[in-house]
């Protein structure tokens, strides 16, 4: 464990739930209710008192967190705590993995596209006081050292009066998924060990599953944004390598062109880099992937927001700009959503959660 955080990004300040600085650490079901109350009530009071609106005006709600499945279920609890209306449109996502995020936001959407006038308010979260594996075999025990405490709350609507406060508006949306795949389907695995205890398998093949499965959904995602001519370019060098020079590259589209920022998934270091490299991304634009994982760790379906927090801090994101949040779970599925900047976004470096430490990044 300890030659996996030294190697993995990982800084000295990420946060563990108190659940977990027990020894043994305590993972029974009223510590990981306490840690829900303690990562979502806060973030979502935080939220109406930025947007002045009320638990009363939300029409949809979907919460994601892929281990802790509790009945009632989280989404229940949300409405329980807040008074919610009895004809909310609730729904909880678990199992999605680190790409939930990502699938909360495209369910909005399609939500939104039917439901007129409407709030839709999503969660993203991960509860690890239930999902610490205490056992002893290796290919289990990586998930201790990179999952860390996080959680967001985003807001969108459908409403006309909601583009004059709004930050963003969704641009684009597109999910793939290659469960079909054997290998990639068990490439990630929850199971008990040889002893009973249960912990998440992360396979020997991992990488390159996960690897398939970004070329596939990469490929699906540039036939959406892209302009023709990168199209033409692309399609032509699959041809030459196919027919003419069969050890020739393929060309690697320019996103930079049509995307300015990235918020990649925060799974180590390594994939971050493997990943900017398939993209031809410079360090400038892996930056808010690396600083976040080495200020709070892989926080699974919430990594992204605070990579888009991060960005914001820095004063980085202008009107205009577009912010390519491309999520990655266990399955192994891929969504991506882009953003278009519709204001410019300034002071929030003294709010939110980098306003302690934004000035010592990046390293």
């Amino acid at each position: 464990m300890a030659k996996i955080l030294s190697s993995s990004g990982l800084g000295e300040n990420t946060y563990l739930p108190p659940a977990l600085h027990h020894i043994p650490p305590k993972t029974h079901q009223q510590e990981s209710i306490k840690e829900v109350q303690m990562v979502l009530f806060p973030i979502l009071d935080d939220l109406l008192s930025k947007t002045k609106v009320s638990t009363h005006d939300i029409d949809i709600l979907i919460v994601n967190c892929s281990g802790f499945c509790p009945s009632p279920s989280l989404s229940s609890i949300i409405i329980n705590k807040y008074s919610m209306r009895a004809d909310v449109k609730s729904y909880n996502l678990s199992g999605m993995g680190c790409s939930a995020g990502a699938i909360a936001v495209d369910l909005a959407h399609n939500l939104l596209k039917i439901h007129k006038n409407s709030y839709a308010l999503v969660f993203s979260s991960e509860i690890l006081s239930t999902g610490w594996y205490p056992g002893h075999e290796k290919s289990k025990l990586v998930l201790n050292c990179l999952f860390r405490m996080g959680s967001a709350a985003i807001l969108l609507s459908n409403r006309k009066e909601a583009k004059r406060s709004s930050k963003y508006k969704l641009f684009l949306s597109i999910r793939t998924q290659s469960a079909s795949d054997d290998k990639s389907h068990f490439a990630a695995i929850r199971e008990e060990d040889s002893t009973g205890k249960l912990g998440v398998t992360l396979k020997r093949d991992l990488i390159q599953a996960v690897e398939e499965a970004a070329r596939s959904h990469i490929t699906a995602f540039g036939s959406q944004i892209l302009p023709p001519l990168e199209k033409l370019r692309y399609g032509v060098s699959i041809l030459r390598k196919r027919f003419i020079h069969k050890c020739g590259e393929v060309y690697v589209p320019d996103f930079k062109g049509v995307v300015q920022h990235f918020c990649l998934p925060t799974s180590g270091k390594p994939l971050i880099k493997e990943i900017g490299k398939g993209l031809k991304l410079g360090e400038k634009d892996m930056e808010a992937a690396l600083m976040t994982l080495h200020r709070f760790g892989n926080q699974s379906s919430s990594s992204l927001w605070y990579e888009l927090a991060y960005m914001e801090a820095k004063e980085k994101v202008k009107k205009g700009d577009k912010v390519w949040l491309f999520g990655m779970g266990s399955g192994t599925k891929c969504c991506s959503v882009v953003f278009e900047c519709l204001r410019p976004i300034y002071g929030e470096s003294s709010k939110g959660p980098w306003a302690e430490s934004v000035d010592s990044y990046p390293l």
